[in-house]
């Protein structure tokens, strides 16, 4: 064991210098060495294990030869002031602070926080109960231990709400879901209640605003820009107007039926027709038609609003600018390879209790209530074919292609009925919008440094704040830059939200059976495709790495 005075403080007191003789003192270990530094007056003071390592390398080196006899000099620890270190988060938004306990010398002080901040650019949302509760634990923080907290974050921007129109009124699509009850419970699918119309002065439809969101900064002071939300139009349609006192409320000016577009609402005189024939003649109407009867074969019906008929549309064609609402069916026949003699077209949606032979197109969603067979339907919205209940739905045969899911109780018939089903198809479309997006905001941010790059190379404004050109050349760079960045800060926010239906397109757009998916059933849902060899029961095709994906679990 060494003697405790072979080490002892240098003259300035910040250092322990140790002097052995090798052939008196040697051989040493590093422990001999360290059970030095346990005395008081050393326990507070930084080791340095390489000098202690040195020191134990060349005393033993020497113990024992004629050299031997000479002492050494070592400085084997040192006083060490306690420190500060600031790390900052990649997106600038939380500042930690790790403050480490000083060896023997200054403990860190608030005065060297607050510098150690400001050498880091750390001034917006400090938590000064934070950085005194770290401060408080260096009362029991051994010498060398840290604590560690997060100090400072920043606020992040809020984006604006995007504005949105709630419809206040029901429309004729929605009688055909809402038959009348009997008076026994039993529900009565030929009696859908009266016609929907309103009269003057009725709301139509409300409009709640977009918000312009507020604005955040991180924790070097740098305001972080909102995206405000998007408007929409609230545009009055013919027979309606917005109230005077409420820019925000459409009524109707006039008793009509209520017809949804897509700006906003607008109501119809409403042509009342017993049945559409050949001694009636073709009907094209500036409104929204309600037949009464059927529409028979050969018949044509055009509508700028709904179109309404309470029999059967039987080998017909029907266009309107709104929705077509068949109350019993849709019934066409085969005209030769994969052409109909019905044909359906409709800017809102198509709904029906029953349909064969027919082509469907519709702007908006279509719904079958019974059954769709052998027909062809188009959509870039949804396909549904099921009853309220979800137990009676049956799409079989023909070409169903929907954008966004594809929804039938059964798909395909227990004899193999070949059946086609095309849904999610424009994934590919999306990403060439995505990376279209995607340059028009770089280049952006390239127009934005340019003028930025501009704006630093002026002289000083001692040299031009008098000269008018020159003002007014800063205040037009001034503004482009403004309208630059207001520019980017929206199509950034356009790419987000592409980017999340990209990302998500084949989780939220599917094709979902209640009941059973027979075989011979094509499926395809983007690049991925399948036919059918067995029956499937109630389950969800889901595209996942472009293999379908038949999930059993979550129907």
């Amino acid at each position: 064991m060494l003697e405790t005075t072979a080490v002892s403080f240098s003259g300035d007191n910040t250092q322990v210098e140790l002097r052995l003789i090798p052939n008196t003192h040697g051989p040493v270990s590093a422990e001999d060495i360290e059970s030095l530094l346990k005395q008081p007056d050393f326990a507070m003071l930084f080791p340095i294990v390489p000098a202690i390592n040195k020191a134990v390398s060349e005393v033993n080196a020497l113990c024992g030869q004629d050299s031997g006899v000479h002492e050494l000099f070592f400085v084997i620890a040192e006083r060490k002031d306690g420190q500060v270190a600031i790390e900052i988060s990649d997106d600038h938004m939380h500042a930690n602070m790790t403050i480490t306990s000083a060896w023997g010398g200054q403990e860190v002080s608030l005065p060297t926080v607050l510098t150690t901040l400001k050498a880091n650019k750390v001034k917006m949302g400090l938590s000064k109960p934070k950085i005194m509760s770290l401060m408080k634990q260096l009362e029991v923080l051994p010498p060398g231990e840290t604590c560690k907290a997060e100090i400072a974050h920043g606020k992040p921007a809020v984006n604006g709400e995007n504005a949105y129109l709630t419809r206040k009124v029901p429309l004729a699509r929605e009688r055909l879901l809402q038959p009348q009850e009997r008076e026994d419970g039993t529900v009565d699918m030929r009696n859908l209640g009266a016609m929907i119309t309103v009269k003057p002065n009725d709301v139509l439809m409300v409009k709640t605003p977009a918000t312009e969101g507020t604005a955040g900064y991180n924790i070097h002071g740098d305001i972080l820009n909102q995206v405000p939300g998007k408007d929409v139009e609230l545009t009055p349609g013919e027979g309606t107007c917005l109230q005077p006192n409420n820019p925000n409320v459409l009524i109707a000016s006039k008793a009509g039926q209520p017809v949804e577009n897509r700006k906003g609402m607008q109501v119809d005189d409403t042509l009342e027709i017993k049945e559409v024939n050949v001694r009636h003649g073709h009907v094209n109407f500036k409104g929204s038609v309600l037949i009464k009867g059927d529409v028979q074969e050969g018949m044509q019906v055009k509508a700028t609003g709904d179109v309404t008929v309470m029999g059967f549309i039987d080998s017909a064609s029907i266009e309107a600018d709104g929705d077509v609402i068949a109350s019993k069916g849709v019934i066409g026949r085969q005209a030769g390879e994969g052409k109909f003699t019905t044909s359906i077209k409709a800017k809102g949606q198509i709904c029906a209790q029953f349909v064969q032979y027919s082509h469907l197109e519709a702007d908006g969603d279509i719904l079958v209530t019974k059954q769709l067979l052998h027909s062809h339907s188009t959509t870039k919205q949804t396909i549904t074919v099921s009853d309220t209940t979800k137990r009676r739905g049956d799409l079989v045969g023909g070409r169903a292609e929907a954008g966004k899911g594809i929804r039938a109780v059964v798909f395909g018939a227990t004899a193999g009925t070949k059946t086609e089903l095309y849904c999610a198809m424009d994934q590919s479309t999306l990403k060439t919008h995505l990376k279209e997006l995607d340059e028009s905001v770089k280049a952006l941010v390239v127009a934005r440094l340019d003028i930025e790059a501009r704006l630093h190379k002026l002289p000083p404004k001692s040299e031009w704040q008098t000269d008018a050109g020159m003002i007014e050349q800063v205040k037009m760079m001034l503004e482009q830059k403004k309208l630059i960045t207001e520019e980017q800060h929206k199509e950034e926010f356009e790419h987000q939200t592409l980017l999340n239906e990209v990302e998500g397109y084949y989780k939220n757009y599917f094709i979902q059976a209640n009941k059973h998916i027979y075989t011979n059933v094509e499926i395809h849902l983007g690049q991925a495709q399948q036919r059918t060899q067995r029956e499937h029961g109630p389950c969800v095709v889901r595209n996942i790495n472009q293999e379908l994906n038949f999930d059993y679990s979550t129907s």
